[in-house]
Formats: structure tokens, sequence, C-alpha cells
């Protein structure tokens, strides 16, 4: 069931962004949107390096988690291989 919804929803969402990337597309070329690249540059800019900070706080946090989903997985074999089984089968209908 997770995988076969992962997948539905895989496939909505990326018919979505790319179906408003290219209405986004057509509209600026018809010159209905105008974009300012320079802000756009700044505003990602400044967006890197919230990133970056957030990144180096979070990475302890991180390594913590995947430990004990490690631990998790390897105590859980026989319910981590059937869901994965499970998973790999819904995303393939």
């Amino acid at each position: 069931c997770a995988g076969f919804l992962f997948q539905k929803v895989g496939k909505l969402a990326a018919t979505a962004v790319g179906g408003g990337f290219l209405l986004l597309q057509i509209a600026s070329h018809s010159g209905y949107v105008q974009v300012d690249w320079k802000r756009v540059e700044k505003d990602v800019n400044k967006a890197k390096k919230q990133l970056k900070k957030r990144a180096n706080k979070a990475a302890p946090e991180i390594n913590t988690l995947i430990e004990e989903s490690t631990e998790f997985i390897k105590q859980n074999i026989v319910v981590s291989s059937g869901f994965v089984g499970g998973f790999l089968l819904g995303l393939a209908s």
C-alpha cells in the first residue's frame, strides 16, 4: 500500500511541478511575467547561507537518527525486509 501510494503521489507531484513550470515559462515568454533576476539571485544566495547554517547544526542529529534507524532495521530484519519488498511491489504496479 505504501509503495502504491508513494507512486501515485509522486506522479501527481511531478505533474503539478512540471505543469506549473511550463505555465510560468509560457507566461514569461509571452511577456505576462517579468522576472527580477538580480533579486532572485540575492534571495537564492541568502537561502544557501541559511541552509549551510542549518545543515551544520543538524549533522549530529542526522547521524543519531541514522544510527537508530540502522539498529532498528537490524533488530527487526524480517519486518523491515517485508516492508521493503511490499513497498517495491507496490511501486512497480
